[in-house]
């Protein structure tokens, strides 16, 4: 059995993967832990998954680093200076792994690699996102994160940057430029987690949309990367891609 904790644990992600963990045949839930309580709890765990808030999350993964415990990232706000400090905690000998992931939807993670696939054989690509009003930072880690692997996957091939005869704007009306991509953020009440990439040639659009109508759906991934994080080859992985062969 692995002994799980959640920090986290009475959030909407955090309560969702405690009953995840709880309904797991080889899983057992040893600490849920949130704001103001003592995080003491999760030492009792091997693999500790953390669903809080971009603010905290790394003073969170320091402590279980410094406390020899496996670590599981949900929580957003991962860029790469936030990813080489992680890398400079798990410098050295052994110690614990850790897998921060922007998404861990099954469906999210394909349509961030379909469109990775996708993007240098179109000259224009953007990105939308679209999220509950409750969401604290914009753009979403998954927007982030496919933007990163649209403009590397476009600059390994060679392609021209998107073009864009735009002179004059409202501040932020072409959204955020993450590598020369444009990603916009949406926040709507009644929205979950959505994402479109669209991408534009000549004579033809091409999008590629995933859907997340509850928060259930993430967590095939979330336990699978309990499942895996321990015996990983490499001290951080980041996103779920390598555990499907991707």
């Amino acid at each position: 059995m692995i002994k799980v904790g959640v920090l986290g644990s009475r959030g909407r992600m955090g309560a969702e993967v405690c009953r995840a963990v709880q309904g797991a045949d080889d899983m057992e839930l040893v600490a849920a832990v949130d704001q103001d309580d003592d995080r003491e709890p999760l030492t009792a765990a091997e693999v500790v998954v953390d669903f809080t808030r971009p603010a905290v999350v790394m003073d969170n993964l320091k402590w279980c680093v410094d406390h020899g415990l496996h670590a599981v990232v949900g929580t957003t706000g991962f860029d790469p200076s936030r990813l080489d400090t992680v890398r400079s905690w798990l410098t050295g000998g052994k110690g614990p792994n850790v897998l921060i992931a922007p998404n861990f939807g099954i469906g999210a993670v394909l349509m961030m690699h379909f469109a990775q696939k996708a993007a240098p054989f179109f000259e224009s690509v953007e990105i939308v996102e679209l999220h509950h009003p409750n969401k604290v930072d914009a753009p979403s880690g998954t927007a982030y994160r496919t933007a990163e692997l649209v403009a590397a996957a476009r600059a390994e091939a060679g392609v021209a940057p998107p073009p864009d005869a735009t002179t004059e704007e409202f501040d932020r009306a072409r959204g955020a430029d993450v590598d020369g991509i444009h990603v916009h953020a949406v926040r709507l009440s009644g929205a979950i987690a959505h994402q479109e990439v669209v991408l534009g040639g000549h004579g033809e659009l091409f999008t590629i949309r995933h859907d997340s109508m509850n928060r259930e759906s993430f967590m095939p991934g979330v336990l699978l990367a309990v499942r895996k994080v321990v015996d990983a080859s490499d001290r951080l992985t980041v996103g779920i891609e390598s555990l499907l062969g991707l």
